[in-house]
């Protein structure tokens, strides 16, 4: 078997200004990371993190999967908390990071925080990892119901990160893969905004061509709100024969920091940058916007005439 079709989509959502998610397309190297921190420090741990196991990772893996992943995932631990320690501005910063590397049969996974990792097989939507975050502990513990998480005021606390600490604890596993199997790595900016059976609905809908599923996505967790980033990684397991294109997506670096608040305003609260395969480039307002733009500068305008109106009539 071999890794066959994968795709990808980021999308800084419908309330963010940056976009703080970071993923890797490295097959048989895939990951999701979610920054978090003020300012951009949370867009920069991310990055950090997925720059780490670009430059790290390789391609034909030996040796325990598993045991490489953790490698991989304390590499990036390790740069975060020391660039946390030397600039007090990133003081604190830390990322999720949920990564898969593929071999041979299997799939093993390298997991930390609630970024997630699911499994579509014969009709049926798996969540692989188990989030590390405080509504999922106490769901998993029982003093929680699932429909309580759903609307807990602190259902976006984690209880592990990578960048926090010296070390950090990885859970891993592995699963034996199948052909046509689809393996989805994702932030929590999908699944917060998009239920199960929605996510397994698109997917098995557009199977025969995952970057549409990845755009569907995207625009069903926007149409729900878009409250946070969001991030989706594909990849398909397949038992035919070829060469697969190996190609490593590169990681913008974020740019210089600022005071700007992470937070849009009413007014405002469309994507105003957005991270791809390049660098950020600023995006167009929407219409919705630019309408109301205009229309405010008609009324003003307006305003002003009949000020000067006003005041020629009454000399």
């Amino acid at each position: 078997m071999r890794i066959g079709r994968y795709a990808k989509d980021t999308d800084p959502g419908r309330r963010r200004r940056r976009n703080e998610d970071a993923f890797v397309l490295q097959p048989p190297l895939f990951a999701v990371a979610d920054g978090m921190g003020g300012a951009q420090a949370g867009e920069l741990a991310s990055r950090l993190a997925a720059a780490a196991l670009i430059a790290e990772g390789d391609t034909d893996p030996g040796g325990d999967a598993e045991k490489r992943l953790v490698d991989l995932i304390q590499t990036a631990n390790q740069r975060i908390y020391e660039r946390s320690s030397e600039d007090a501005g990133v003081s604190g910063m830390g990322t999720t990071m949920t990564a898969a590397l593929v071999k041979n049969d299997l799939v093993s996974f390298g997991h930390v925080g609630d970024s997630r990792a699911y499994l579509i097989r014969n009709g049926t939507l798996d969540q692989l990892t188990e989030d590390h975050s405080l509504v999922a502990e106490l769901l998993r513990s029982g003093k929680l119901s699932p429909e309580e998480a759903e609307t807990h005021p602190q259902r976006s606390v984690i209880t592990r990160a990578l960048g926090t600490d010296p070390d950090v604890d990885v859970d891993t596993f592995s699963i034996g893969a199948c052909p046509d199997d689809i393996f989805l790595l994702c932030s929590d900016g999908l699944t917060n905004m998009v239920d199960d059976e929605v996510i397994l609905r698109i997917v098995e809908g557009s199977r025969i061509d995952l970057e549409a599923a990845a755009r569907a996505l995207i625009v069903e967790a926007n149409q729900a709100g878009g409250d946070d980033n969001i991030t989706v990684v594909f990849f398909e397991i397949s038992d035919g024969s070829g060469d697969e294109t190996v190609r490593a997506q590169a990681v913008p670096e974020p740019a210089p920091r600022d005071d700007d608040e992470d937070t849009l305003s009413p007014l405002d609260a469309v994507p105003v940058i957005r991270v791809d395969d390049g660098p950020v480039a600023a995006a167009e307002p929407r219409s919705g916007a630019k309408r109301l733009l205009v229309t405010i500068g008609v009324v003003a305008l307006l305003a002003l005439l009949l000020v000067i109106v006003l005041l020629g009539l009454a000399r």
